[in-house]
Formats: C-alpha cells, sequence, structure tokens
C-alpha cells in the first residue's frame, strides 16, 4: 500500500495456526468453571497421559519439556459428576458442511464409550461444525448404532439434524450441554 510522502507499508499474513480446533474446548472449559462455581456439576478436562523423556531445565521457571511420549492411547476429553451420575464425553470439531469424518474418533474411543455405557454413565460426543456454527450433543448409544449399522466414513451432518440436539451458543455457560442432560436423563 502506498501512502503519502513515498512511505510503502508492507502487511504480512500473520496467522497463528497454533490452537485450531481449540475454541470448542475453550468453551466446555469456561462452561465446566461456570458448572463448578455456581455448585451444578464437577466436570473437568482430563489430562493427556505423558511420559516425559527430555527437559531442557536451565532454571525452574525456564524449563521445557523437548521430547515426550503417550503412555497409553487418550480415551475422551472430559469427565465428572452430574445430579449423581458419572458423565464423560470427547469434543470435536469439523470444518465440514456436509458431515463429520469418522476417523476423528479413534476404535478404542468407541470402546470406552461403550464402557461407561455398560456401567450406567451418560456418555456422549460433542461436535461443533465451524462453518456452520453449529453445536450438537451426540449421545454415545446413536454414535455406536450407526458405526455398527453402516460401513460409512462420515456422518452425514443430516444424522446430526435428525437424531442429535443442538447446544445453543450462550455467555453462560457458553455450552450448556448439563441442559441437554436434563432433558434427556432426568
Amino acid at each position: 500500500m502506498l501512502y503519502p510522502n513515498g512511505f510503502k507499508k508492507n502487511y504480512k499474513n500473520n496467522i497463528n495456526y497454533g490452537n485450531r480446533g481449540m475454541k470448542l474446548e475453550e468453551d466446555i472449559n469456561e462452561s465446566n468453571i461456570f458448572y463448578q462455581t455456581h455448585n451444578i456439576g464437577i466436570i473437568h478436562k482430563k489430562p493427556v497421559p505423558l511420559t516425559i523423556a527430555r527437559v531442557d531445565f536451565p532454571s525452574r521457571r525456564e524449563a521445557v519439556v523437548r521430547e515426550a511420549y503417550f503412555k497409553t492411547p487418550s480415551t475422551t476429553d472430559y469427565n465428572g459428576i452430574y445430579r449423581g451420575k458419572y458423565i464423560d464425553f470427547d469434543a470435536k470439531e469439523s470444518k465440514s458442511k456436509t458431515s463429520f469424518p469418522l476417523n476423528n474418533i479413534h476404535p478404542h474411543q468407541l470402546a470406552h464409550l461403550e464402557s461407561i455405557l455398560q456401567h450406567g454413565g451418560i456418555a456422549f460426543l460433542i461436535v461443533r461444525f465451524t462453518t456452520l456454527d453449529e453445536t450438537y450433543f451426540l449421545k454415545a448409544e446413536d454414535l455406536l448404532l450407526f458405526t455398527q449399522q453402516t460401513k460409512r466414513k462420515s456422518i452425514p451432518i443430516s444424522f446430526f439434524r435428525e437424531h442429535a440436539i443442538i447446544i445453543p451458543y450462550k455467555i453462560h455457560p457458553r455450552i450448556d450441554y448439563l441442559k441437554v442432560i436434563d432433558e434427556l436423563y432426568f
């Protein structure tokens, strides 16, 4: 861009790709803080099971993990208790306007969700279609049934619109998924 007096301004595209896919988790984390602060429920993000192999440790404040390995495959993102029931769920995002790719859910995660159901817990996915700006609550029972009855590699948006419940975006809590649990289970 040319400015008066001969100044030239160059604009660079400073795009930060570091936290892609983290907006949904931020919204859920904010909702969980709201739930805990108001004594509604206790739900936490699970830590990723890592083994730290190498750390640069010039000082305690400047320690940097340089190498780490997964101890075991991670199951789901969140768990906790609400109204006396154990809840366990995963948060996923998709940029697609037409479907949610099933390769975003690993077989061990499906087995984990099924195990939660077998033990009487509440298991589900929260899926956000970022391009459509739609967030859905999908019961694990419906997810498992879909994966058992079809060979598809993705779940069409029509399935979400028919079998899942849309979660409107609010200020407090941002993603009120416990309201959906109230509607479905209590």
